[in-house]
């Protein structure tokens, strides 16, 4: 299997390279990530290749990946940006609502934001990413930019793991946990 900084892996699809770091992180039996399907009901079949010709989506999607590390659900989404703003019509209601009711549910939310220009990759919490919405939805601007992301979270590599984004899922907790223990203090 070819390696991360290999030519093998150059020009690989955001999704190729978190399934590889999925990989690599089962392997060192930090995670359990599954990359949910986007569910199909097929239309029309080739009988001799027995292959789908045609299809429509049955249902919305909801997340790209969910899973458990060391014990802790997340879901996310990967999305690609090509320019230095990315439009929130890229996120769907249906998702921002299963992300909010994951997290309700004790799970962390998040988006990997792969800015191409860049070739940077971020993570984004979904509480950015709800404060992002909400502002669309109080009829702000309906995308954001690079500039207002939080350039702490980027995410890189290590190792055999090209997308190590294990590193700003441990920055997050941390910084939830800080939160908490200031909104403690006050009570």
């Amino acid at each position: 299997m070819a390696t991360w900084n290999s030519r093998g892996l150059r020009g690989s699809s955001l999704e190729e390279l978190i399934n590889y770091s999925n990989e690599m992180y089962q392997e060192e039996g930090l995670a359990l990530i599954q990359k949910i399907p986007t569910p199909i009901k097929p239309i029309a079949i080739d009988k001799q290749t027995r292959h789908i010709t045609l299809a429509y989506f049955d249902q919305k999607s909801t997340v790209d990946y969910i899973g458990a590390v060391q014990g802790i659900p997340v879901c996310f989404d990967a999305k690609e940006c090509a320019k230095e703003t990315f439009p929130l019509a890229n996120i769907h209601a249906h998702q921002i609502s299963f992300m909010k009711a994951f997290e309700e549910q004790g799970g962390i939310a998040f988006l990997i934001l792969y800015y191409t220009a860049k070739e940077e990759y971020y993570y984004m919490p979904f509480s950015d990413v709800e404060r992002f919405w909400m502002r669309m939805q109080k009829g702000g601007r309906k995308s954001f930019t690079y500039e207002e992301i939080d350039l702490t979270y980027r995410i890189g590599h290590r190792n055999n793991v090209p997308i190590h984004y294990l590193a700003m899922l441990k920055k997050d907790l941390e910084s939830r946990e800080t939160v908490l223990d200031s909104k403690k203090e006050e009570l």
